[in-house]
């Protein structure tokens, strides 16, 4: 029996390291820089893992995308970062919080009017890349003669979308966002009944006044896609694609959508079978701190830590904000690791520490650590739940509103707004998150089900990438709707026949009546 089980389990750690069909595969890569690269280049350390030779194209005034790595090979080409400067983003919260002090309707102007510019000039500067890649002969030819068997891609940079219909090759998007914010809203069907629009603050349990806001959301960014966007780059279509091409047609060709959501963070929605839930791909195990680090989280002693970051984009909060968090923090018996940038918060106690960089996953994934301050990016949300770590959020960009949103309707975070934040409410919220035993049942509770999975996201988008490279293309995944007009897709065609139908019935009706009604008028006007 023993020798008997002893050949099985042989057999099975054969049969699992057995390499895949489609080991050594090449594999063209176009990701976006920011917190966008930390997600792509956790699946790329994978795919390299199992033998995948990977290039990358990159901007040669990339902010994190490195042109020395060990596991890819780097292609410099134009991209939106030769013309934005990061520190363009420290300038863009005292505008957010400029519109965030109006009324409700006239915030959701505002709000949209400031992700519109910074969308239009994102796309014009996109558009100009896309051309002088494509008018590249030599690079094209160097990217046709590397036959690559994939193309990997984030679409919040359109470039490789394009690149990769152009070359023809399979393709695979690490996705968050699309053109105008959340990709569901482009590769599914979205009812704005209960699907709440990126950026709109909603849940999906919305009142008539709510679904009004909600619509307004949608027809805007439909707006923007079909006025805005997709005109940017008419000139590149008409030069190198078919007629009719538009930039939404070629995303929406895509054969996988490795989307960074997870249905434990996000409300439930349709869905799509080439849509692949990879949210939290990201997340590890901690690992050991470093010495001196190890010894600040210690000697908190049974107060634990607090850690506060507000990510990759914005490292600087006007004074007056900082000063307040500081004295905040200083009345508090926890110790604090705060990621800052800046001129010391003379308010500063001797409980926090201040640094340039932190290891997040690793602090987050601390026994010592009780509350998480962010400012609600993805992967930071899916690193406290992975971890089981109330979240403190102070949204400034983007999607970073709705986020916190999700995790405040489950009960696992308090949201305290920038714009009015004080001393005293800031620390009424982080006491509130660390007395109230609340707070950490619901994020652990969330963290069971985020980890509750056959399989892990990264092995998730892993087992996929791979699959669409030995099938060549996931062709079978694809709905019809992608290539349809959106007056059919919609069935407004049928629509306007069933009408016009109705209404030549209803009018050769009310015809015949009238021309009955005229004979017998005629008849007895003769009797008479």
């Amino acid at each position: 029996m023993s020798r008997t089980r002893t050949v099985i389990l042989t057999i099975l750690y054969i049969l699992l390291l057995r390499p895949s069909d489609c080991k050594g595969s090449k594999i063209l890569v176009v990701p976006f820089d920011g917190s966008h690269w930390l997600n792509m280049k956790v699946i790329l350390e994978e795919l390299h893992s199992r033998g995948h030779q990977i290039t990358v194209l990159r901007s040669a005034k990339s902010w994190y995308i490195s042109n020395n790595s060990s596991i890819y090979t780097s292609i410099d080409v134009p991209m939106l970062q030769d013309e934005t400067d990061i520190n363009e983003y420290n300038e863009m919260p005292p505008d957010v919080m400029n519109c965030r002090s109006y009324p409700e309707f006239l915030r959701i102007i505002c709000m949209r009017r400031l992700i519109t510019s910074l969308l239009v000039n994102a796309h014009d500067t996109l558009a100009r890349s896309a051309g002088a890649i494509l008018n590249d002969r030599v690079l094209i030819k160097k990217l046709q003669e590397s036959k690559y068997e994939l193309i990997l891609a984030d679409p919040g940079l359109p470039l490789g979308v394009i690149l990769g219909s152009y070359l023809k090759l399979p393709m695979v998007l690490n996705v968050r966002w699309l053109n105008t914010g959340d990709a569901h809203f482009d590769i599914a069907p979205s009812p704005v009944s209960y699907v709440p629009h990126t950026t709109s603050e909603l849940h999906d349990k919305m009142d008539f006044l709510e679904r009004t806001k909600n619509m307004f959301y949608f027809l805007q960014c439909v707006y923007e896609q079909y006025f805005l966007i997709n005109p940017a780059y008419s000139d590149v279509f008409e030069r190198h694609f078919p007629p009719g091409t538009d930039l939404l047609s070629l995303q929406l060709s895509a054969d996988i959508w490795l989307l960074r959501a997870d249905f434990v963070f996000e409300f439930p929605r349709p869905t799509m079978p080439n849509i692949v839930y990879i949210g939290g791909s990201q997340c590890k195990e901690a690992k050991p701190l470093t010495a001196e680090l190890e010894a600040f989280m210690q000697s908190s002693g049974e107060h634990g830590v607090i850690v506060m970051s507000l990510g990759t984009l914005v490292s600087t909060l006007p004074p007056k904000i900082t000063e307040a968090i500081a004295a905040a923090f200083a009345q508090l018996p926890q110790k604090v690791i705060w990621r800052f940038d800046g001129e010391k918060p003379s308010s500063l106690g001797n409980n926090t520490l201040l640094v340039k960089w932190l290891p997040q996953n690793d602090l987050l994934g601390h026994p010592k650590t009780r509350v998480f301050v962010a400012h609600g990016g993805t992967n930071g949300m899916y690193e406290a739940i992975y971890h089981s770590v109330p979240v403190l959020g102070m949204p400034l960009l983007f999607d970073q509103f709705d986020n916190v949103l999700r995790l405040k309707v489950r009960g696992a975070a308090r949201v305290v707004e920038v714009r009015s934040l004080t001393k005293e409410n800031f620390l009424e919220a982080l006491k509130d998150l660390i007395e109230n035993p609340s707070y950490h049942r619901n994020i652990k509770h969330l963290s069971q089900l985020h980890r509750d999975r056959p399989m892990s996201p990264l092995d998730t988008a892993i087992f996929w990438i791979e699959y669409v490279i030995r099938h060549k293309g996931a062709a079978h995944l694809k709905s019809a709707g992608i290539s349809l007009p959106w007056y059919a897709y919609y069935s407004l065609d049928v629509a306007a026949i069933l009408l016009a139908i109705t209404g030549t019935f209803i009018w050769g009706l009310v015809l015949v009546c009238r021309c009955l009604c005229y004979r017998l008028f005629r008849k007895k006007i003769k009797a008479e």
